[in-house]
């Protein structure tokens, strides 16, 4: 008898977050052991390590012993377990168009990490305010970007949704002073929407 995946997983990650949310969506969840780790860029865990050479999660360990990682990989995995209509289109401009709006999302919250570390693990005196300010006009673009697209993202909740529903999150867990809803009126409608859905309640990061 096959063993069930294993996923390296924290509850704070927005990243691990995506896969959890896909995992909850498409009622995989039961077949996955979740396996919890802690780590931080100077605090690195050695058995994440181990499974992935670039020290990050989520990480996927598959019962033959193979390891995924990066959450774009997993989600793509986990989207062909399952029997329903795939959350991440298969082939056409709307594949495309909807990795890519997930890809923004990423984006965001590359930026949104690299602020944390900056302005959290970072020695005060260390801190480049140049350099966070760079990180928050990303974030400020992206969001503009999907303000413009909130009504595709409404279209369905898909690998774009999820995402951009992880990275808004994440925002709001991180960066609560941003204010976000005020310039993205449209977006922070859907997102009200979108966060009702029990597999992003189920999701939603604690402190």
């Amino acid at each position: 008898m096959s063993e069930s995946p294993i996923l390296f997983h924290s509850p704070t990650s927005p990243y691990v977050r995506k896969v959890m949310v896909l995992l909850h969506e498409t009622d995989q969840l039961a077949s996955v052991t979740l396996h919890g780790v802690t780590l931080t860029p100077v605090n690195p865990s050695a058995e994440v390590n181990q499974h992935n050479p670039a020290g990050k999660i989520p990480a996927l360990r598959l019962d033959d012993g193979s390891v995924l990682h990066d959450s774009r990989v997993i989600l793509d995995y986990f989207d062909h377990q399952h029997g329903g209509e795939p959350l991440i289109p298969r082939d056409g401009a709307t594949r495309w168009r909807r990795l890519t709006l997930a890809s923004l999302a990423d984006a965001v919250l590359d930026a949104a990490i690299l602020v944390r570390y900056e302005t959290f693990l970072r020695p005060e005196d260390k801190r480049w305010d140049d350099w966070v300010l760079g990180q928050c006009s990303k974030i400020d673009r992206a969001l503009e970007s999907f303000e413009a697209a909130a009504d595709e993202l409404d279209e369905r909740f898909d690998v774009a949704a999820i995402s951009a529903v992880c990275a808004l999150g994440y925002l709001d867990f991180r960066m609560p002073g941003l204010n976000w809803r005020r310039d993205c009126p449209k977006l922070a409608a859907w997102y009200a929407s979108a966060s009702q859905r029990p597999s992003v309640r189920a999701t939603a990061p604690t402190a």
